[in-house]
């Protein structure tokens, strides 16, 4: 069972964008303050009314229909108090003034609640796709795969998104269970189509290729032929300018796990309330930097996983997590906390605590596999390396 999407309503990524955003929002209630410096000052013989008609043709722009509301009612008030100051009630010109600011401010707030409804049909079409391209994508994990039982999460990180450059799969094959983590470097469309690209060669290759160097072997190579193809490197000898951390693992009928880790954070193996990191005795570099390896490109390593044990195999996001103090999410300690829930008590357990570590405010997005070995699975080793 996949958990719920949720997005971060974190600040916008462009800190300079932002700034001009929001010093636009401020023009029309510095417009109605200067008018009321002007008017209350020996100046006052300037003709301001035009400045103050203006102010709700120009929230209407940056603020959408209650900002434009706000900004006519303070034109509204600085009119009153500067018509009142210099006693011109009962003239020709104040009647005007406040015939124009009224029919401006309705045409304004009516175009921009047009064009708020239109912003949000298209956000809502936007995420419409963005629902069924991961559908396509990062599909349902099967509950039940054997002798083990699966769940998922995926938190995206930009707001108003739900997919990025975050990937997973879960597969049941003749030679085991077998799933891919994995994380793109980069954002945006071109992480989606990468995971798009690894996650395609995973699933093709995962019911041929009967070892694991094999399986990993065709994503880098998969990977390789779309940057070539996308000119995103000039041949097959040069650097890609992207890479892709991803970890392979397999679960055959025996009680025990194997790994091939290619740059991604560890697996964590849950066992009797204790967490463990299956670290890789060897490192490897991600998909995409293979002109760094000397040798295959990865090792199949193997570790105990008996009836029982849970494990979890999770993105960058969740370990880089920061709160305001710039303290990491403890993974551990909360895998520790949660080992009697359910995997889905577990997985909201665990979406809940990292929402709350960063206040709502993902750096990153999350990808999280829940993996159990069923208690009829198998026999359980002893503990340590197998």
């Amino acid at each position: 069972m996949r958990a719920p999407l949720r997005s971060s309503l974190g600040p916008r990524a462009d800190g300079h964008h932002q700034v001009l955003f929001v010093f636009a929002e401020c023009v029309p209630f510095a417009i109605a303050l200067l008018v009321l410096v002007v008017e209350f000052s020996p100046a006052h013989v300037l003709y301001t009314g035009p400045m103050l008609v203006a102010t709700p043709a120009l929230a209407a722009v940056t603020m959408g229909p209650k900002g434009t509301l706000a900004a006519a009612g303070v034109a509204v008030a600085v009119s009153v108090a500067t018509a009142t100051h210099n006693h011109a009630w009962g003239s020709q010109q104040v009647y005007t003034n406040f015939l124009a600011l009224f029919l401006v401010s309705v045409a304004s707030f009516m175009t921009s609640r047009a064009a708020r409804r239109r912003t949000e049909n298209e956000l809502n079409q936007v995420r419409r796709i963005a629902t069924a391209a991961q559908d396509v994508l990062l599909r349902p994990v099967p509950d039940r795969l054997g002798s083990v039982r699966a769940s998922s999460m995926y938190l995206a990180a930009e707001a108003g998104a739900q997919i990025g450059g975050d990937l997973y799969d879960v597969v049941q094959t003749r030679y085991g269970v077998r799933m891919i983590v994995g994380d793109v470097r980069g954002k945006g469309l071109p992480a989606v189509r990468a995971a798009a690209v690894v996650l395609g060669a995973f699933r093709e290759a995962v019911h041929y290729e009967e070892d694991l160097v094999e399986v990993i072997r065709h994503c880098g190579a998969a990977l390789r032929r779309d940057a070539v193809v996308t000119g995103m490197v000039g041949g097959d000898d040069a650097v890609l300018e992207g890479f892709v951390t991803a970890l392979v693992a397999q679960i055959p009928d025996g009680p025990h796990i194997e790994v091939i880790n290619r740059g991604h954070p560890p697996p964590l193996l849950l066992r009797d309330g204790t967490v463990r990191a299956l670290m890789p005795a060897a490192p490897m570099p991600p998909l995409g930097l293979e002109e760094f390896i000397s040798g295959p490109p990865g090792r199949t390593e193997r570790y105990p996983f008996a009836p029982g044990d849970r494990l979890l195999l999770c993105t960058d996001g969740v370990i880089e997590a920061r709160d305001p103090d710039d303290t990491f999410f403890d993974l551990t300690e909360a895998m520790a906390a949660l080992r009697d829930h359910t995997r889905e008590a577990f997985l909201e357990g665990l979406r809940q605590a990292l929402l709350r570590h960063t206040q709502s405010r993902l750096s990153d997005d999350v990808a999280v596999l829940l993996v159990d070995r069923r208690e009829d699975g198998g026999t359980r080793p002893a503990a340590g390396p197998a």
